[in-house]
């Protein structure tokens, strides 16, 4: 008889073992969900850091880039030299498109990472770029 009580312990040792293994996988599962749940919502912090700085920039620019402080000055000039090109480039594309009869839907769409310029919403008309207020709710509203 001591036998088989012997087998009920270590039968039950291994049932407590397995138990614990199975609570040990369990609390690893948890933490390795969170920590990609912490590791996706950091991925969206950073990109709306980016998308702030960026707003900062066109701000800053749209508000300063004819007369940079100096430690701008560079980067504006980089941004009015490509607008310039920019512009100079549209030209030319409506002279060849004329002079050759060319459509739109004949020349393939170019991929770029450069976000098309936003339309003005800031009532000013004059700057080119979205108020940082035109969430906020206007006298009367």
């Amino acid at each position: 008889m001591d036998f088989l009580n012997d087998l009920k312990e270590r039968a039950a040792d291994l049932a407590q073992v397995g138990a614990e293994l199975a609570q040990a996988g369990v609390a690893k599962s948890r933490q390795l969900a969170e920590i990609g749940r912490l590791n996706v919502n950091n991925a969206a912090e950073e990109a709306a850091i980016r998308k702030a700085y960026a707003e900062i920039g066109r701000l800053y620019y749209a508000e300063r880039g004819m007369a940079p402080d100096a430690a701008y000055q560079a980067l504006c000039e980089k941004i009015t030299a490509s607008k310039v090109t920019i512009e100079e480039n549209k030209a030319r594309i409506s002279e060849l498109k004329e002079a050759g009869g060319v459509t739109d839907e004949e020349i393939s769409a170019v991929e770029t990472d450069v976000p098309p310029e936003e339309p003005s919403d800031c009532g000013c008309g004059c700057c080119g770029t979205e108020s940082p207020f035109a969430d906020e709710p206007k006298d009367g509203e």
